[in-house]
């Protein structure tokens, strides 16, 4: 859906996959070679897709070296200018979040996610933690969180490699900045 000229994410949401600085290997599991970098989305706006041999030779088009199913082995997405010190007090009153414990599609072509929190999850009043929260649900769409309820991305970002041994050793990782979100919806 992105693609679509009327849709774009916030102006400071920038996404690359970007195998030169991640831990996964520069080619795919069939060999073939992939670019240091693909812009994905930048300032917000759809710039390409991750296109593995078999769908570039089925659809005709040029492929990146992306893996079978498509998806970024190593995301990473530029920091805002946001102080993490200043989160608390922007936040003033809230749900700070510290952990996702997982993140799956509800309806993936409305870009909508659910996922729970986990660890490290605090209700915030005046600038202040005050209390520790049980798990929480949520439901919420891409366009919302990176979009136009996102208010800043934190200047540090963190450098999270996969732990998943489930078959192998994953080599997937992530490198992200902090989002301060108004109007995120939890379902319980």
């Amino acid at each position: 859906m992105l693609e679509e000229p009327a849709q774009h994410l916030h102006p400071n949401v920038t996404l690359l996959e970007n195998t030169a600085d991640g831990i996964a290997p520069a080619f795919q599991s069939k060999g073939f070679i992939k670019p240091p970098q693909v812009p994905l989305i930048n300032q917000g706006v759809y710039q390409q897709t991750l296109v593995s041999p078999r769908s570039a030779k089925e659809y005709g088009v040029d492929t990146n070296g992306a893996n079978d199913e498509e998806t970024p082995t190593s995301l990473d997405m530029a920091a805002g200018d946001f102080p993490a010190s200043e989160v608390l007090k922007t936040l003033d009153t809230g749900c700070y979040i510290n952990n996702l414990w997982y993140l799956n599609y509800s309806d993936r072509a409305a870009g909508r996610m659910t996922g729970m929190t986990r660890f490290a999850t605090f209700w915030v009043e005046k600038g202040e933690i005050v209390a520790p929260l049980n798990v929480m649900r949520f439901d919420e769409t891409l366009y919302n969180i990176l979009g136009n309820h996102l208010i800043a991305l934190t200047a540090e970002r963190e450098f999270i490699m996969e732990a998943d041994t489930y078959e192998n050793r994953s080599t997937n990782s992530v490198h992200l900045p902090g989002a301060l979100v108004e109007e995120f919806t939890f379902t319980l």
